[in-house]
């Protein structure tokens, strides 16, 4: 790729980027009272972590088997109340432990 398409891709990406978080704000001017819209835009963030996140705990490990194993874990210590920092700490000391034996 050369110079100016890397330019103009960082451009697009740029506006695309502030589009979506102007745009709103724009046009919306007073409190949305929609419940529908109201509950949508609140599982908005949980959601985009999760497409994020699902793919690269399976993938990122030495074995799919593994992070497949610490997400399963982590989704249930999740469950059972434990808080976000024990959660990626038991998830990632189950996918260590997990790679060291079976690889």
């Amino acid at each position: 790729m050369e110079t100016h398409e890397i330019i103009i891709c960082i451009l697009l990406a740029i506006v695309t980027t502030n589009l979506i978080r102007v745009l709103p704000m724009t046009f919306i001017k007073g409190r949305i009272r929609n419940v529908y819209l109201r509950s949508f835009l609140y599982y908005v963030p949980y959601v985009t972590l999760a497409v994020m996140t699902f793919p690269a705990i399976v993938e990122t490990t030495l074995s799919p088997l593994s992070g497949i194993v610490a997400l399963v874990v982590g989704i249930f210590a999740a469950w059972r109340g434990a808080g976000l920092f024990p959660v990626a700490i038991i998830c990632c000391a189950i996918a260590y432990l997990m790679d060291g034996l079976f690889v």
